[in-house]
């Protein structure tokens, strides 16, 4: 196969033992392979005729690895760091970035440690033992098999020959029909016929084709070598090839023989029951289109049918029959010519009854919510509701209750006119000539008869909302029902899918032959059929009304098939109240439509409690515009929400919602009756303080009453009593549990007021935290203002006091003292009403308790003040002189006698002795200072003894007054400690 070029270029190594050496270069064993002169030279720039100026010209062959101008190279760190670089050369740079261009030494960084020969020597001790170890086992060790040396020699051989090959020969679209690849190939360009280019041209074919014949011989060289390592395998293919042979010639004579066999049996015994076949399948499609015929007449009678069905508002009926048209039309006679308008007909037929079913509603929900509103809940006309139901359930007209929904309003409306007009006309007072406006009519009524006609369109609201609740819930019931149906026909088909898996194991040899090019397996009877074939091949052939048909000398079961479709089965379904239905499964509702639709029925239901509560808000509103309802006594009002809280709880029960609306007027309306509630009262205790002269006032009997209520345990106003025939006469003191207070006429309506604001509370549970604020302002006024009048001496201006005597000062105390009492009795009345999270607000009681016994402090600190600057002033003259005692100390005790008969009434004996021990600690502090300053001391001298008879005389005075018998006076304090 070699040419005259076969042998390889490539000599070979004249050491074998070349390969085994590792550390020399391999390239170092061959000799380069020298290239082949350019075939395609550029043009010569010497003499053309001098043959030896074609080895100086530029070869893309030879002059491919040498240097030209365009490998130079540098960068510009290279140039910088030369270090052959003259100083003359530097003034390139210099000149154009400046004097400081220069090349100067790195300074070495204080970072880095100074790498020396001794920080190796430990790994050079660690690293010789290693190396001699290594070199005396490479040279006991034995080369490898010198053929796989050889083998690898020479694949390493034939890719460097294959690399010398151009890149285009070895691609996979290589062609020479391309003009491209033709041109890389052969650049004829080169060769032109100019005159003196002879010689040129015919050198470089001589070297072109000298360098394809060497290309050639390369790959001829590699395909051999190919061939010799696979030899073996191509010949066993070939030896193959003759077994194939005889293998395909046995199949063949088989096929032949075996044809001829079908051939034979197929004469004697197919013909004769492919005939039969083709009769049988004659007669069957004769007895379809019959049956074909007579569905045909039933159906053309589907509108007369329609017309009578729709006259005695059978809409279901209609709805169903048109379906049931329609599905035959579209499956067992489509394409007859005679029907092709019929489907139309039929369309615009189903719209009327959709606009007859509409209208039909809207008269019912009408009729049924202008009914007269007594007690009587009934729902009108069940059977057509559901009726109508039923076939705007067909229809998908799933938005019906929103014309319901339209009539509630306008009912409610038309409840509340007509409510105001039969009160009005029956009282004499409102002339309606004069006054024509229903609203200006009903705000000439007074509260009673007002209240009256509230209550009235409170309960014809109830009685309206059942009867809407009772509808609804019919409607509702309906849709379940069909949604019920449609899960029970989920059921039913996977159960139908089941038994069809257990009898997939049906005959399943039946041929489908073919004669004439159609298929013929409709042949068999469907008798001969199985269920499940015989379900799904099953033919209409009547409607509900038509007659069975006859059987024409035909047995066959097809005559008695139903007309309507298989699945439009019926089932029978009773509502709740009674009514049976028949629910068809061609409703085509998923259910998820019908659970949106049921919830936007019962929507519906929330929707007309929100429309009663809306027109009862507008109608309060309407009486409320001339402050009607702000003008309302406690009692009044506390009627009138208990009148709506009644209302709005009957809503809810009957709903089962909560609508906002009344509710929040309700709230408004007890605001504003909470404002001037509470600026009545602290007006009243305003203009109470104001005259309050602070004096202690007799106790009534019905405020001994009140207080001993809730002492009981319930804070509430007692009712009144009839006059009895003896009136008991009022008490000096409040007796509290058992304790005697002695009060201000302006605590004792306090306490009253307090007891009115608990009450309005349990009332009107909706305002009880306003009621807290309110009363906790009421009380820190109390607080303030009285603070003002009696520690401020504001009485003196305001009432005409003379002077804030002791008396009041301590019937104030006392006053504060009750009003502490009752504030934790308070505080639990009110926290047994407030949610639990509103607990945060009775910190306002802590607080008033607070202020109030801060208050209490300062009067006791005020009492003790003033005999303090008694003492100060009477004992700044004493001088310890007889007589004895002296006129200093007999003054002081008359004083002291004053303060407690002032006090002693008013005050506990548990204060008292508290208050007094405080005073006689002020008189032993100022006596002491004034025995220091006169220097007599306790040595039992003459000075001693006159002090002592004098602080006698005083104990003994002190003592004598009544509950102060036992108080511990200790007036060995009065003299200095000796050190």
């Amino acid at each position: 196969m070699a040419s005259s070029h076969s042998s390889s270029p490539v000599p070979q190594s004249s050491s074998s033992d070349a390969f085994f050496k590792k550390e020399v270069d391999a390239t170092k064993h061959f000799r380069p392979v020298q290239s082949l002169p350019d075939v395609c030279p550029k043009e010569p720039t010497g003499n053309v005729g001098d043959p030896n100026n074609l080895c100086d010209s530029p070869s893309l062959v030879v002059d491919q690895h040498r240097w030209t101008i365009y490998h130079s190279k540098v960068n510009l760190p290279a140039a910088l760091n030369d270090p052959r670089l003259a100083k003359r050369e530097s003034d390139f740079f210099t000149k154009t970035w400046g004097v400081d261009f220069v090349d100067t030494e790195v300074t070495p960084s204080f970072y880095l440690p100074q790498i020396t020969k001794e920080h190796f020597a430990l790994y050079q001790q660690e690293i010789t033992p290693r190396e001699k170890v290594h070199e005396r086992c490479k040279n006991i060790c034995t080369p490898k098999d010198t053929f796989d040396r050889t083998l690898l020699h020479t694949h390493d051989k034939s890719r460097t020959d294959l690399e010398q090959v151009p890149k285009i020969f070895m691609k996979p679209d290589f062609a020479l029909e391309d003009s491209l690849t033709f041109n890389a190939v052969l650049p004829w360009s080169h060769f032109s016929t100019a005159g003196g280019k002879g010689n040129r041209d015919a050198a470089s074919s001589k070297l072109l084709q000298e360098k394809l014949s060497h290309y050639l011989d390369i790959v001829e060289v590699n395909i051999a070598h190919q061939i010799s390592l696979r030899s073996e395998a191509f010949f066993h293919a070939m030896t193959s090839q003759h077994e194939l042979q005889d293998y395909l010639r046995k199949t063949s004579q088989a096929v032949k023989l075996l044809r001829e066999k079908i051939s034979k049996i197929d004469k004697v015994m197919c013909e004769g029951s492919l005939r039969v076949l083709r009769l049988s399948l004659t007669r069957n499609n004769c007895i379809k289109a019959y049956n074909k015929l007579k569905l045909m007449a039933t159906v053309h009678q589907t509108q007369p049918t329609v017309q009578l069905l729709l006259s005695t508002s059978e809409f279901v009926g209609a709805l169903d029959l048109i379906a049931t048209t329609q599905e035959v039309l579209q499956q067992e006679l489509q394409g007859i010519h005679s029907f092709r308008h019929l489907g139309s007909q039929l369309c615009e037929l189903e719209k009327l009854i959709d606009k007859m079913m509409i209208a039909e509603f809207s008269t019912y929900a009408r009729n049924d919510l202008n009914r007269p509103l007594e007690d009587d809940c009934q729902i009108l006309e069940e059977e057509r509701l559901v009726s109508l139901v039923f076939g705007l359930l067909k229809q998908r007209k799933l938005n019906f209750y929103e014309i319901y929904g339209d009539e509630m309003i306008i009912t409610a409306k038309n409840i509340i006119k007509q409510c105001v007009v039969n009160t009005v006309s029956q009282i004499e007072e409102i002339d309606t000539e004069v006054v024509v406006k229903l609203a200006d009519q009903m705000r000439m009524m007074n509260f009673p008869q007002w209240f009256d006609l509230l209550k009235n369109i409170f309960s014809k609201f109830t009685i309206f909302l059942k009867r809407i609740k009772a509808t609804l819930n019919t409607i509702r019931s309906v849709v379940f029902l069909v949604l019920d149906k449609n899960q029970k026909t989920r059921d039913l088909e996977d159960t139908l899918q089941k038994n069809s898996a257990k009898d997939s194991t049906v005959d399943t040899e039946v041929a489908y032959l073919t004669h004439e090019g159609m298929f013929i397996s409709d042949a068999f009877s469907e008798g001969d059929l199985p269920p499940v074939a015989a379900d799904t091949t099953s033919q209409r052939n009547t409607s509900p009304n038509s007659e069975p048909c006859s059987s024409d000398s035909v047995s066959e079961p097809e005559c008695t098939t139903d007309s309507s479709s298989s699945k439009e089965q019926t089932s029978s379904s009773v509502t709740p109240g009674g009514v049976e239905m028949m629910i068809s499964d061609d409703m085509k509702l998923t259910d998820l439509e019908l659970v949106r639709l049921a919830n936007n029925i019962q929507e519906l239901l929330y929707n007309a409690s929100d429309i009663c509560h809306d027109r009862s808000v507008k109608f309060l509103m309407a009486r409320a515009k001339d402050g009607f309802l702000e003008k309302l006594n406690s009692n009044e009002f506390v009627a009138l929400s208990r009148l709506m809280e009644g209302f709005i709880l009957d809503t809810e029960q009957i709903c089962g919602r909560k609508s906002m609306s009344l509710r929040g007027a309700l709230q408004s309306q007890a605001n504003r009756f909470v404002n001037r509630f509470h600026e009545e009262r602290k007006t009243k205790l305003s203009l109470l303080l104001d005259n309050e002269r602070w004096k202690q006032a007799e106790v009534p009997a019905e405020f001994q009453d009140l207080v001993d209520s809730v002492s009981d345990g319930r804070i509430s106003l007692p009712e009144k009593k009839p006059a009895a025939t003896e009136e008991r006469k009022p008490t000096e003191f409040l007796v509290v549990e058992g304790q005697k207070y002695a009060t201000v006429g302006t605590v004792l309506l306090l306490i009253r007021i307090i007891l009115e604001y608990c009450q309005c509370v349990d009332n009107i549970p909706s305002i009880t935290t306003d009621m807290l604020t309110r009363l906790s302002d009421l009380l820190k006024y109390f607080n303030s203002r009285s603070c003002q009048l009696v520690l401020g001496a504001g009485a003196l201006q305001v009432v005409g006091l003379k002077t804030i005597t002791t008396k009041n000062l301590a019937l104030s105390s006392r006053c504060l003292q009750l009003i502490v009492h009752y504030i934790p009795i308070i505080r639990a009345h009110f926290e047994a009403r407030l949610q639990p999270k509103q607990f945060s607000m009775l910190r306002h009681f802590d607080h008033i308790t607070k202020d109030y016994h801060d208050h209490i402090a300062e009067i006791s600190a005020k009492l003790v003040a003033i005999m303090d600057s008694l003492f100060d002033k009477l004992l700044s003259k004493y001088e310890v002189k007889a007589p004895v005692p002296s006129a200093c100390f007999r003054n002081i005790c008359k004083q002291m006698a004053k303060m407690h008969e002032a006090i002693y009434d008013l005050l506990p004996e548990e204060q008292t002795q508290m208050l007094f021990l405080r005073i006689n600690a002020s008189y032993k502090l100022h006596l002491k200072r004034q025995l220091a300053h006169l220097n007599v001391v306790n040595d039992g001298g003459p000075l001693n003894g006159l002090v002592t008879s004098d602080v006698a005389f005083y104990t003994g005075n002190l003592q004598a007054l009544k509950g102060l018998n036992n108080l511990d006076l200790n007036m060995a304090e009065i003299w200095e400690q000796k050190r």
